[in-house]
């Protein structure tokens, strides 16, 4: 399948979170930016950066108005231990089957390692930033942030 990519609406998803709960991208409609970072496994030296960097902007993602969603293919109790671990503030998803992956074309590094891919979704469900960098984490959130501002303001 091909990646979704700016200006294409981003694919619907209900999936399990560390909590338990069932979360979608439609509750977020009309109310909310979305920031979905997908990220290769829980508790790797990468992953744990660019999640613990996105935990150190989180407060600036919500002032700004957004949400921001991280996907992996762990379990929902892996990613329970990784967010209690590290004192990440916003929801994992366990995208154990990789659909979700799979439907927004997240591709795979050196074709077996996942993909590090954060989008910005705007209010309406439109994709309006993709950043992908497997070894770049710092610059996945001062990109998803700066596309957050933007829309704030527009």
């Amino acid at each position: 399948m091909a990646s979704i990519q700016v200006g294409d609406r981003a694919p619907d998803f209900t999936l399990p979170a560390q909590s338990g709960e069932r979360v979608s991208l439609a509750q977020f409609r009309g109310n909310k930016a979305v920031v979905l970072f997908f990220y290769p496994k829980d508790g790797t030296a990468v992953c744990t950066k660019e999640a613990c960097n996105f935990r150190d902007a989180y407060e600036d993602f919500v002032q700004a108005g957004a949400v921001v969603i991280g996907v992996s293919s762990d379990s929902a109790e892996s990613h329970q231990a990784f967010a209690s671990g590290h004192r990440l503030p916003f929801v994992l998803l366990a995208d154990t089957d990789g659909s979700l992956r799979k439907s927004f074309g997240v591709p795979k590094t050196l074709g077996i390692m996942p993909g590090r891919v954060t989008y910005v979704i705007d209010k309406e469900g439109i994709v309006r930033h993709v950043f992908s960098s497997q070894f770049s984490a710092d610059r996945h959130v001062s990109e998803a942030l700066a596309m957050v501002r933007q829309l704030a303001r527009s």
